[in-house]
């Protein structure tokens, strides 16, 4: 067996373990052993591309081999640096940074491809194209993606006039580039394209709130894939052009599936259209008198869920940002000793990543079957004692479905307000990542805990441990 069929059948293994990753990350409970397939099939994956690499080098061996370690010490460092630094509330902002590495390999990639092959053909030529065009969009976008989520930038929309008509504008003008790059090959209509979907890449995030950054990120996540696909094909790695097939593919699901979610159009991603049209301010703003709030101590909020007998706890980002997960298993706990039923309800985009609420529960041991979607937990709420709305705002705000102004509107919503009693940890009064007041905090079944999450929740079990003692 040669060294390339060999390093061939290594890339079969990588790729099975690829595919067991990916399904096991579709379940809590097998994400762990998911996570470990996916690191073992890039391990192999790794040793098999530096084995070729070895294999057809024209330098010299100890050249190359020097080269390729500097490049792992290089990629480790930085890697392990992130790892270390990067807190869990920061991974959505992280992520879209990683996706816009890829974006940006790609084009790389195309470019050195185009000016190292001499006797292109006019496959290679479209694959050269598409790739730098995925990779610039996949770019830019992740770019601002980054930017919206780590609040460097306001995560309002933009909305330039015909936004959309610049969108078709670009893609037409791509478009005539390939025709003119077939037809006289040269870096001009590469350069000049280049530019152009950097452009789109960068409006058709901007043009999206922050309200939806989520679903947002997933789609990133998809071209990142296709991306790499793209790079796949000008390189001729099939491993990398079905590795890049299945996370583009995945991605794409995912979007699909948090868009009907959130009762978007799966279209409206891809061209970015989520924003409000005109610009104008929505109705219902924070300039709205919805009355006044309730404020409630963390002693009154123990003797509540004392007196409960069912609990649903709906964790929004706030929860993240205050570390308040381990706290809250722990209250959990508490109350689940003491016969109450308690449950999560999760929406689809609380935080700001796909699943960020479900693996910050999971890392405080909070029990699998105790974690709800939306839909699983909504027609409840009405029977519900008490709910404690922890760090959530844009996912709890009934304007979503009572006001058609509303830049949220249309999106399912956790009914809270259905509950008996709701309690809702703040800081402040201010209004949540979308933007927007949330008329939930002045209703008359509402109080307002304010102060830090973990700290509140950290009183209500101390509180909670003193009735018990009195009790005894």
């Amino acid at each position: 067996m040669t060294l390339a069929s060999l390093a061939q059948a290594v890339y079969v293994l990588a790729t099975i373990l690829f595919i067991l990753s990916l399904a096991g990350l579709s379940k809590q409970s097998t994400a762990r052993s998911g996570n470990i397939f996916g690191m073992l099939g890039m391990g192999l994956a790794l040793l098999a591309t530096v084995a070729l690499g070895l294999d057809s080098s024209e330098r010299p061996v100890l050249v190359t081999a020097l080269l390729i370690a500097m490049v792992f010490v290089v990629g480790a460092g930085v890697g392990t640096w992130q790892a270390r630094r990067v807190e869990m509330t920061q991974m959505p902002e992280m992520i879209a940074m990683l996706h816009s590495f890829v974006g940006l390999a790609a084009v790389l990639v195309g470019v050195n491809s185009y000016l190292t092959e001499t006797h292109a053909d006019t496959l290679h030529l479209v694959e050269v194209f598409l790739g730098i065009f995925i990779g610039a969009i996949t770019f830019t976008g992740s770019i601002v993606a980054y930017l919206k989520l780590s609040a460097r930038i306001k995560s309002s929309p933009l909305t330039l006039p015909g936004r959309n008509l610049l969108n078709l504008a670009g893609l037409l003008a791509c478009a005539g580039l390939l025709v003119w790059f077939l037809a006289s090959p040269s870096v001009w209509p590469l350069l000049v394209m280049m530019v152009v979907a950097l452009a789109i890449g960068w409006h058709l995030v901007a043009s999206i709130g922050g309200g939806d950054m989520p679903v947002v990120v997933s789609m990133l996540n998809s071209y990142s894939g296709w991306a790499a696909a793209a790079a796949g094909f000008m390189l001729g790695n099939n491993l990398l052009i079905i590795v890049g097939a299945l996370v583009g593919s995945s991605g794409a699901i995912l979007s699909y599936i948090m868009c009907k979610a959130m009762n978007r159009s799966f279209v409206s991603v891809i061209l970015g259209g989520f924003g409000s049209d005109d610009g104008a301010p929505a109705a219902g703003s924070d300039d709205t008198d919805y009355g006044e709030h309730r404020e409630v101590t963390a002693v009154e909020v123990a003797e509540m869920l004392s007196e409960a007998r069912s609990v649903v706890i709906t964790p929004g980002y706030g929860m993240a940002v205050a570390k308040a997960q381990y706290p809250v298993a722990d209250l959990v706990s508490r109350l689940r000793a003491q016969g109450v039923d308690v449950r999560f309800g999760v929406h689809p985009v609380a935080g700001r990543l796909p699943g960020h609420m479900n693996v910050l529960l999971a890392e405080a041991r909070v029990p699998y079957d105790i974690v709800l979607e939306m839909d699983e937990i909504n027609d409840d709420l009405p029977e519900t004692d008490v709910v404690l709305v922890i760090g959530a705002n844009d996912t709890v705000n009934p304007a979503a479905l009572d006001d058609p102004g509303s830049p949220i509107a249309g999106m399912p919503v956790l009914e809270v307000w259905k509950a008996k009693q709701v309690v809702v940890f703040k800081r402040s009064m201010a209004t949540g990542y979308a933007g927007v007041q949330n008329p939930l905090f002045f209703k008359e079944n509402t109080a307002m805990l304010f102060g830090d999450a973990k700290q509140r929740v950290d009183d209500i079990v101390a509180a909670i441990g003193a009735e018990e003692k009195v009790s005894v």
